[in-house]
């Protein structure tokens, strides 16, 4: 590593281009694929008006249920028998205490119901459902 000069010393100077090259395409990727990293589960949700505002993350405890009443828990599809134990599971492992639903518009409200009923009569009671918030016509 001489100069064209031959003046016998090194340079020591880092290019730094493509350096910020790859961490530009790096940054654009984790842009794109942040937000389909949370649930590949594509429901509709219902919209409401905004009253708090979550950012829900791989750390919380999140059930999806789809319109043909399958049950996610994360990416994971579980059967309804099997909910409350893996619920419980992932409260112990992540230390949350909040399940939060999210359930198509689709599905009719007596499914909602009874879910949370009965994941009430097993112990898990701070159960929050996930709306999309209503937007400005």
């Amino acid at each position: 590593m001489q100069s064209g000069k031959g003046s016998g010393k090194y340079v020591s100077d880092i290019n730094v281009t493509p350096l910020v090259d790859v961490m530009l395409v790096l940054l654009v990727i984790f842009m794109v694929t942040a937000p389909m990293m949370f649930s590949g589960i594509n429901l509709d949700l219902p919209r409401t008006k905004k009253v708090n505002s979550i950012n829900l993350s791989a750390e919380q405890v999140v059930l999806s249920i789809t319109k043909t009443n399958e049950y996610y828990l994360g990416k994971d599809k579980v059967l309804f028998g099997e909910i409350v134990n893996f619920v419980k599971d992932k409260f112990k492992k992540s230390s949350v205490d909040t399940l939060f639903i999210r359930a198509d518009y689709a599905l009719k409200y007596g499914n909602i119901a009874y879910l949370m009923a009965h994941l009430k009569k097993s112990g898990i009671s701070k159960i929050a459902l996930v709306t999309e918030p209503i937007e400005k016509e």
